[in-house]
């Protein structure tokens, strides 16, 4: 069996709790796209981990978590993290490194930050990952695989090729001091020291895996709102953050992918710039921010305060649509439970008329939202964990919003402990 779990929005939905309570019941975790620009925030009985590279699985002693081909690598990110998580007392994780996997180049980091600053004001809001110029060298063919690392005599032909180019970029459009070859190759070999113990052919892995009927579930990084294709472009990351990538960023058979849970939160909230209909300001916006997630909406790998808003039906429904949801995952339901009241956003305004489809761009940008309100339940809903007990108005919320959407919710999440969850029946 073959389960997607993916972000219907804009990242940040929570993703990473629901990933690791399934992978208590996994046997292989997949990591299959993006990289270390977006993190998942996963509390267990070992403590509170921010998860940037590693699969989720790694905090599990029995799952083999696989890093996969469609992956941006930043190799030192990775050994950092398996660090921090061994030393809280987490067993060294079972770790695949796809052999076709690429890596993050040390000027990749660098290139982010210098198109950043010549972007100004028009910036896009990068974490300074470098994962745009990382991807950029991917389909101009001017990356490097892990497999690279093993022969140094091609690393130095490739090498000779890249180099020229990126040295006159930072001469005619950074004023930047030029890359040297033999600093790099030295960097490369530590590299290979540190990804040697992990590096096979994952795909052949899975695909035995597949055979043998194991559980495996397909780990995505960011949301619907994110990818380059059917995103908010050109606010959107580098990689597509879809199911249906899933399979080309593992190495898969598209139809062994048999089950798609797209998470969504109660509310919105998201990191970085682009169009966000239903976003609040102010001191609204702040006790939501205060109020939400385990320790507040703060991003896990920059810890930049989240854009919030109300919860927006018509991204919503576009998202799980586009990530072709099996089912709905319906998180941090507990952060609104101080509200009185509680909006969320039908529909959209665009030059006076109204739309529940969901625009490109440059439509998106004029949207203004159309708001229905709901009764809050003022209460604190954590430790609840059968649906029928939750206060009827906080049942009366999660049905409207599925009916709405048009998707069945199954789980709901009511805490950050692995713990605080409640299986929906449907």
């Amino acid at each position: 069996m073959v389960t997607a779990i993916v972000g219907a929005n804009w990242g940040d939905e929570g993703k990473g709790k629901i990933t690791d309570m399934l992978s208590a019941e996994a046997d292989i975790v997949v990591r299959f796209q993006g990289g270390a620009n977006a993190g998942h925030t996963i509390v267990n009985d070992y403590g509170k981990f921010a998860l940037h590279t590693l699969p989720s699985g790694a905090l599990h002693r029995d799952v083999v978590n696989v890093i996969g081909n469609g992956v941006a690598l930043n190799i030192p990110v990775l050994m950092k993290e398996i660090e921090e998580i061994t030393s809280k007392g987490v067993p060294a994780p079972k770790l695949m490194v796809s052999d076709r996997c690429q890596f993050i180049m040390p000027y990749h980091i660098n290139f982010d930050t210098y198109e950043e600053e010549r972007l100004g004001g028009k910036s896009f809001g990068s974490t300074k990952s470098g994962i745009a110029p990382f991807y950029a060298d991917k389909y101009a063919k001017t990356g490097f695989q892990v497999a690279d690392l093993f022969d140094e005599e091609r690393l130095s032909e490739r090498l000779d090729l890249v180099l020229p180019q990126k040295n006159a970029l930072l001469r005619a459009l950074y004023h930047k001091p030029e890359l040297q070859k033999e600093p790099l190759l030295q960097i490369l070999k530590d590299y290979r020291r540190m990804i040697a113990p992990y590096v096979t052919d994952t795909a052949a892995f899975l695909r035995q895996a597949v055979a043998d009927g194991k559980r495996i579930l397909l780990e995505g990084q960011l949301g619907t709102m994110k990818d380059p294709d059917h995103g908010i472009f050109p606010m959107v990351t580098s990689s597509s953050t879809l199911a249906s990538y899933a399979a080309v960023g593992a190495g898969i058979a598209p139809y062994e992918i048999r089950r798609i849970i797209a998470v969504t939160k109660a509310y919105s909230s998201a990191v970085g710039a682009g169009a966000f209909v239903s976003e609040i300001f102010g001191k609204e916006a702040e006790e939501l921010r205060e109020h939400g997630g385990d320790g507040g909406e703060y991003g896990a790998t920059t810890g930049r305060p989240r854009r919030v808003g109300w919860y927006d039906l018509v991204a919503s429904r576009y998202g799980c649509r586009l990530q072709g949801a099996t089912e709905v995952a319906f998180t941090v339901v507990d952060a609104l439970g101080y509200l009185d009241e509680i909006a969320v956003c039908t529909a959209y305004e665009i030059d006076g008329k109204r739309t529940t489809e969901f625009p490109v761009t440059r439509l998106l940008e004029k949207a203004k939202p159309v708001l229905e309100v709901l009764p809050g339940w003022k209460c604190d809903i954590r430790g609840i964990r059968e649906y029928e007990h939750l206060p009827a108005n906080c049942r009366r919320y999660i049905e409207f919003i599925e009916e709405r959407l048009g998707f069945p919710v199954t789980m709901i999440s009511n805490g950050p402990s692995h713990t605080d969850i409640i299986y929906r029946k449907n």
